[in-house]
């Protein structure tokens, strides 16, 4: 089971999976530098080591520096966090959350439409 992370881990996590799942110490800082959510070194470290310790990261030493690789893909983070979510607050209904998602219009009908063609297995053919 994939456990949660703090928002801020989810940032790194972000960073690190834009940049095809690895990233150094230094690309991790610019990535979050241009989006506005600097941190020090030592917070950052220590984020990244939690990472480790949670089995969502390795790192690789190359010279001095610190590789870190993506041991959970971002689409399994968003399984695992859905299936929770869909537990706790929906208690598994799915239609819950399909229902909540078309009355407060977060998903649109042209949304709804894909979804469903997708659901009954691609493509209409008309005619």
């Amino acid at each position: 089971m994939v456990s949660q992370v703090s928002d801020f881990e989810l940032e790194l996590m972000k960073v690190i999976w834009e940049n095809g799942g690895t990233a150094l110490y230094a690309e991790i800082t610019a990535a979050l530098e241009r989006k506005g959510m600097a941190a020090t070194k030592n917070t950052i470290i220590s984020l990244l080591l939690r990472l480790i310790e949670k089995g969502f990261l390795k790192t690789n030493k190359i010279g001095r520096r610190n590789k870190y690789t993506a041991l959970v893909s971002e689409a399994e983070y968003q399984e695992a966090q859905t299936e929770t979510f869909l537990k706790k607050v929906y208690e598994g209904n799915a239609k819950g959350l399909i229902a909540t998602l078309i009355q407060k219009e977060w998903i649109s009908a042209d949304d709804y439409e894909e979804l469903k063609k997708h659901w009954e297995g691609g493509e209409k053919n008309d005619g």
